[in-house]
């Protein structure tokens, strides 16, 4: 589960950088622009999720013992 975690976490990053690519600075909210706002806004999402994720599975870990 740990390795899906991590796997999901670099997808997102990935798609993060490659959604920069398609904001334009002077016209950010229309076209291409808006939907690559989008979609840096869900991955920083997921990426957030999943590092809360590690943090509460390590920290079940820590209490069961």
């Amino acid at each position: 589960m740990k390795v899906l975690i991590y796997l999901l976490i670099l997808v997102a990053s990935a798609l993060i950088i490659y959604n920069f690519t398609f904001i334009d600075l002077e016209n950010a909210f229309a076209g291409d622009s808006g939907t690559a706002l989008i979609g840096v806004l869900a991955c920083s999402i997921v990426v957030v999720l999943m590092v809360i994720l590690l943090i509460s599975r390590s920290i079940a870990e820590k209490a069961g013992e």
